[in-house]
């Protein structure tokens, strides 16, 4: 009889459940895909019904349930916390532990009364630590028999940074940094500083640091300012940071506005008010300090357990212009991260550890020319003709169904080569906070105004945010300097240079659309101002479909890339059914839309009618 081990993801943020059958991932899927809520930190319901839906089965078959944290632990250190702030903190306090005290202490009882929706039984529940589930995620789908494991986020119950050495099914953790010391928590503030929001608005100041200037006074000074006054970062990555600065360990916000004022010149920039070159300057000052621990810990990793290959999660692994440069350093042969590297992850890396740890199974060897474990992160919901023809019918919309997929691709690469924004929806959905060409709108990269039409007329979300490239695996280093698989999106790469175009005088000087709208490549739509582009490896093996549309894209146009960006509008989670997909096309100016073998024509739809403008729908990231 197959054994199932479930794992959960609850009550932060991004909630998710992953299932496993015999060791594998049979299915994995965030929380806010199914309630429209972004970075929804409920309960899993509808994730986890799915998933066991997903496997053919019910509770009483899986023999565990696994929570990706430990509670008490986590109790334990914001008591410890607030009395050691004491007397600050008291209305962090009130609010805080009331919700401990009547619920969370109580972690058990609450997972069995929610998991007595999802059917009877009584499956043992089990509860590893927050960075084992991370080490975990990391070490168990990646490719490799022994690896050195680094996970770096904000905080799990203690542990805010790890080191681990992953050896078949063993994981032996070697360091740990504890809160309130944390890399993540100090790139969040400077998240928070910068006016965009904590847990969501990373990315935001990832893509916006590019636009600094890079060894300019003003840089310069900042970065003096952080690694003098704000943390002292050591030779081996760890670091003290002067909690003089902070808020979030006691407080309500991230930062004493006051001191940072002090010691930047510069006030917390206000939530959508205007970008100034010192917010990029800024910007660009914390991705370097980033980085540079990043590259300290790896190190540290890799001398720790001399091991050349190294695997990453925790939060701050999504930050992938710092595991691009981790990678171009030679540090270790290869690094593999986790596709759901956050919060979500937990439960894939819950899962894992209960398996090869809890009940001591080994390891099972890689499938034939797979890359990893992960199944190329396609581990959601999928969808039949059927059901875009019950969406058809209830929209009243037309469609035209392709009996031939390569017919369908023919379409589809003469729509991307006229300039239109295609949305595409094939197969299982994604996990992990990537679109990667099954839910996922598409775009020529060769047209000069694409980055402006999707973020603005379609996106809806600030201009300065670049996009994606899905490329060919086989065709990667024609197009950028990158010699190996990166199907996660999770590795940024220059630009080839045989790609480049030159660049006007005084182009660092002028203003950010000025030098945002400059033709950098001949992929224009993916090149980010500083010749960077965040890349995805698109494969055969994992997503034929995709990996097919693009091939025709080039045989037809001599082009092996597409702009990809996931399929949704700011502050909406990535579509999960037809319903979402047709609902999020018709709501912008999206041109087409291709569910399976079915493609939807804006031109032909009826009119698309809404008593309440949308975007209250959705609050801003």
């Amino acid at each position: 009889m197959p054994e199932y081990i479930l794992g959960i993801s609850a009550y932060y943020h991004d909630s998710a459940a992953a299932l496993l059958r015999d060791g594998q991932i049979v299915a994995a899927a965030h929380e806010e895909r199914f309630t429209r809520k972004k970075h929804d930190p409920a309960f899993p319901a509808k994730a986890g019904a799915y998933v066991l839906a997903e496997a053919g089965i019910s509770l009483p078959e899986v023999a565990a349930v696994v929570f990706y944290d430990k509670p008490y632990l986590k109790f334990e250190r914001l008591l410890e916390t607030y009395h050691g702030f004491a007397p600050m903190g008291l209305p962090s306090f009130l609010s805080a532990i009331p919700v401990w005290i009547k619920e969370k202490l109580f972690m058990r009882k609450m997972l069995r009364e929610e998991l007595a929706k999802l059917g009877p039984g009584k499956p043992r529940i089990l509860f590893p630590e927050h960075h084992l589930s991370h080490a975990a995620s990391a070490f168990y789908p990646s490719p490799f028999d022994e690896a050195a494991i680094l996970t770096v986020d904000g905080v799990g119950e203690w542990a805010t940074t790890a080191i681990a050495h992953g050896k078949g099914k063993d994981i032996t953790f070697l360091r740990e940094l504890d809160f309130p010391h944390s890399l993540g928590l100090l790139y969040s503030a400077f998240t928070y500083y910068c006016g965009f929001k904590v847990n969501s608005g990373e990315y935001k100041l990832m893509g916006l640091a590019p636009y600094g200037i890079e060894g300019g006074a003003r840089v310069e000074g900042y970065k003096k300012a952080i690694l003098d006054e704000i943390v002292d970062l050591r030779d081996d990555g760890s670091m003290l940071l002067n909690m003089d600065f902070f808020n979030y360990a006691t407080g309500l916000t991230m930062t004493r506005d006051a001191r940072w004022e002090a010691a930047f010149s510069l006030p917390r920039r206000e939530p959508e008010s205007e970008l100034g070159q010192e917010h990029m300057d800024l910007a660009l000052a914390i991705q370097q300090v980033t980085e540079e621990a990043v590259l300290r810990l790896a190190k540290t990793a890799r001398d720790l357990t001399g091991c050349r290959h190294l695997t990453m999660a925790g939060g701050v692994a999504l930050n992938c212009v710092a595991n691009g440069k981790l990678l171009r350093s030679g540090l270790f042969d290869d690094i593999w991260i986790q596709p759901a590297a956050g919060d979500a992850g937990g439960a894939v890396g819950a899962a894992m550890a209960a398996w090869h740890i809890w009940m001591g199974k080994d390891r099972t060897p890689l499938p034939k020319g797979a890359l990893d474990r992960m199944r190329g992160s396609y581990l959601g919901p999928r969808f039949t003709t059927a059901d875009v023809k019950r969406l058809a019918s209830r929209r009243q919309a037309p469609f035209t169904r392709f009996e031939d997929f390569d017919a369908l691709c023919d379409t589809v690469c003469a729509h991307l080569a006229a300039g239109h924004a295609v949305g595409w929806f094939q197969g299982r959905m994604e996990y992990g906070p990537r679109a990667l060409g099954g839910r996922s709108i598409l775009g020529d990269p060769r047209h000069p105004e694409m980055q402006k039409k999707l973020n603005l007329k379609i996106k809806y979300r600030e201009g300065f945010r670049p996009f994606a490239p899905s490329v060919l695996a086989e065709k990667v280093s024609e197009c950028f300097e990158l010699d190996r698989p990166s199907p996660y999106m999770l590795l940024v790469a220059p630009v080839a240079e045989a790609l480049r175009k030159p660049l006007p005088e005084g182009y660092s000087q002028k203003p950010m659309f000025e030098r945002l709208y400059v033709e950098r490549s001949t992929l224009p739509a993916i090149t980010h101002v500083d010749f960077s582009a965040r890349v995805q490896t698109v494969h055969r093996q994992t997503n034929e479909r995709y990996w097919r549309l693009i091939s025709r894209f080039n045989e037809r146009e001599g082009c092996p890339v597409v702009v990809n960006t996931s399929f949704n509008v700011r502050g909406e989670p990535i579509v999960c059914t037809p319903e979402d997909a047709y609902r999020c096309f018709m709501r912008t100016e999206m041109d087409h839309l291709v569910i399976g073998d079915c493609l939807f024509s804006k031109a032909d739809q009826p009119a698309w009618a809404e008593t309440e403008d949308w975007r209250d729908e959705y609050e801003l990231d």
